[in-house]
């Protein structure tokens, strides 16, 4: 069955912010004025239709980004509403990943926060157009001006107006279109009527001097109209969207309008700058990957209905009606339900059986879907995120997509004994569903431990663990795994002489400790001239040492970086054992270990925080309060990049600790790097 709509008429969008912006006020209100809703609902009464968890509602935040489809001017909108809080930054990075354009949210009030900096940089990485709106113009505080000056300092971006407030505040009634050099005055507050109007006459200097910006802008990325403008010659309104939608599409500026979503002004010309300023799936064009043997080998896909299937999967869902659903976004061909389909990535065959179009936690059952959709998939057994699906005669492998690492971890344990089974499935199916959410159990405190990238993350899933899959748990800090070593060579003897049942048992051995370099891990080294001991009764002196290893002399700790050299033994024939040897050893190790000046050990973990200048000194300095060593700062974009080895010890809760020194604005990530020795009485 041929596609409906024309695939230059689709549109694959997120909106993307900090957290309280109105990201979801914003989706709200496209989707009524789209005739998707019939009633709006409200973030601060808990109706919200995108925010369809028991967690979103309660705290009023976006916790899953959540897809929807509309259609707006003979165009079918794709929408993802992202979470704003930077815990949940996974969910915006593999929504920017699969996404061909994104509305920019910023609040009038606060311009540019923490988290808007975080996604405006990742949209950057995966060069995805972007249209800005200037939210909450209604607002006490509100400064259109001052947003285009924080996204130019803060961002580094180029904003171009191609609207302005009437009024602000508590006189915000419209907006001025600087293109067609008209205002638009609501009448009222439900946003439906409104009038077209002359420009205000106390608003005509301010509107001639932003229309000049807003075409010299344009203007410099077309040699064209460039020309006719130098020559003085009229650039029409026509041209000036054209030109707008080229740089836009170029990545060389960034188009603003403003308006109050709550008060239901501006959202339909936010939906008209959407289809005229975003990208089709047309207009980003082929999608690059590579051969499943011979990455060397690149293979094109042109989004096209006849070219052979590809696509991404980029999220996982447990549905509670559906059970397990894959999101995929179709870069080529067309994929039907019932069809099978290859897991390029883990070389499983999988069938989908239905394929479904999402509006939140509601769906449609559709028969095709086609290049540029976005479709949902239930019950495929072996696909994870960022695994690529394609037509099995003809593969490709799409890039991946990656993640942070998670930064904070915490130990879990269910409540009862016949909870323990369930605990762990739960745990598994939280992990599939987020890429930034990890859990082991640790093999020497036997703790479970769980790790993500903040607490309130870890909040989130320990509550859902509760109220969705019904598994009572506690939680917990974990213990830090602290190792021991020797920082000096010792030598000891160490001699096992036994009679049992009428045989004897001898073994004698001298052993020297010393100290290996760091990281290179404990080694046995056999130092005895050849014939003194024969080579079973070596083996186990070298079993017994390496036993002797795993409690250190200070507190039971495992013992790492250590050499152990057997330099002399005694041998009798008639009455050397095996065991006797490796009891004689591991007699001489532990009586060595204790002599050579034995050290606990305490991981210590590379840090790298990125922040902004203006908090780098404060970052050092409480790097440095916690025992860190800096070892270098260096410029990223607009940024600063601050590397550490820092004790894990000191590292629990610093997540909260960098927010609240840099407002929000740092995050970072850390990967073990070493063991070594303690600092005690911190």
């Amino acid at each position: 069955m041929p596609r409906t709509v024309d695939i230059h008429r689709v549109r694959n969008i997120g909106i993307m912010a900090h957290i309280d912006a109105g990201k979801t006020t914003t989706t709200e209100r496209i989707l009524y004025y789209t005739g998707v809703l019939h009633r709006m609902g409200e973030v601060h009464e808990g109706t919200a239709f995108m925010d369809y968890m028991d967690q979103e509602r309660e705290r009023g935040i976006t916790i899953t980004s959540a897809a929807t489809t509309c259609q707006w001017r003979d165009h079918v909108i794709n929408i993802i509403d992202t979470p704003g809080h930077v815990d949940f930054t996974a969910e915006v990075q593999r929504s920017l990943r699969v996404l061909d354009g994104s509305i920019a949210l910023f609040c009038a009030v606060a311009g540019v926060e923490p988290q808007s900096e975080t996604v405006w940089h990742q949209a950057n990485e995966y060069r995805v157009p972007r249209i800005a709106f200037v939210n909450k113009m209604d607002r006490i505080g509100a400064n259109f001006p001052r947003v285009l000056d924080m996204m130019r300092s803060r961002l580094g971006a180029r904003p171009v107006a191609v609207q302005l407030p009437i009024g602000a505040e508590d006189t915000f009634r419209g907006v001025i279109d600087l293109i067609d050099g008209k205002g638009i005055v609501y009448a009222n507050d439900d946003g439906m009527t409104y009038d077209i109007v002359d420009i205000p006459e106390d608003m005509r200097e301010q509107v001639a001097e932003y229309r000049t910006t807003m075409i010299e802008a344009i203007v410099e990325h077309d040699d064209e109209l460039l020309e006719r403008y130098l020559s003085g010659g009229d650039i029409t309104s026509d041209e000036i969207r054209r030109g707008l939608r080229a740089a836009a599409l170029g990545l060389h500026i960034t188009p603003v309008l403003c308006g109050s979503s709550f008060r239901n002004k501006g959202v339909q010309q936010l939906l008209d700058a959407v289809i005229a300023y975003l990208p089709s799936p047309a207009d980003v064009g082929v999608t690059h990957g590579h051969d499943v043997n011979d990455a060397t080998i690149t293979i094109d896909r042109k989004p096209v209905d006849d070219e052979p299937f590809a696509a991404l999967a980029f999220k996982i869902l447990s549905d509670p009606f559906v059970g397990r659903l894959t999101f995929l976004r179709i870069y080529s061909g067309t994929l039907k339900a019932g069809e099978q389909i290859w897991n390029v990535t883990n070389g499983k065959k999988e069938r989908a059986g239905k394929l479904l179009r999402m509006h939140a936690n509601k769906r449609d059952e559709i028969d095709e879907a086609y290049a540029g959709d976005i479709v949902a998939v239930p019950a495929l057994r072996f696909t994870r995120t960022g695994d690529t699906l394609s037509d099995p005669k003809h593969p490709i492998l799409l890039e991946a997509i990656h993640f942070a690492e998670p930064v904070i971890n915490q130990s879990i344990e269910a409540r009862t004994l016949a909870d323990q089974d369930k605990l762990a499935e739960s745990l598994h199916r939280l992990s599939e569903e987020d890429p930034t959410f990890r859990f082991h159990v640790d093999a020497e405190s036997g703790q479970t431990i769980i790790s993500g990238v903040g607490e309130l993350h870890l909040d989130i899933l320990v509550d859902r663990l509760k109220r969705e899959f019904n598994v009572p748990v506690k939680v917990g800090k974990p213990q830090v795994a602290y190792r021991e070593t020797v920082t000096s060579p010792a030598r000891h003897e160490g001699r096992f002489v036994r009679s049992a049942t009428g045989k004897n048992q001898f073994g004698q051995v001298t052993v020297e400790v010393r100290p290996n370099d760091s990281g290179k891990g404990s080694k046995f080294i056999n130092e005895l001239a050849p014939g003194v001991l024969p080579e079973p009764y070596a083996t186990s002196v070298e079993q017994g040492a390496m036993e002797a290893l795993k409690v250190g002399p200070v507190a039971g700790y495992p013992m790492i970086d250590v050499t152990v050299a057997l330099v002399d033994a005694a041998y009798n024939e008639d009455d050397a054992t095996e065991m006797a040897y490796a009891i004689a050893s591991s007699i001489a190790v532990k009586d060595a270990v204790r002599l050579a000046s034995p050290v606990i050990l305490e991981p210590c973990f590379r840090v790298e925080v990125v922040t902004p200048e203006e908090y780098v000194g404060e970052v050092i300095a409480d790097l440095s309060s916690r025992y860190g060593r800096i070892e270098g700062i260096q410029s990223r974009d607009i940024l600063q990049v601050v590397t550490a080895v820092v004790p894990l010890s000191q590292l629990f809760g610093y997540v909260t600790q960098l927010r609240s020194l840099s407002q929000g604005r740092g995050s970072y990530t850390m990967v073990f790097d070493h063991y070594e020795p303690a600092v005690l009485k911190r």
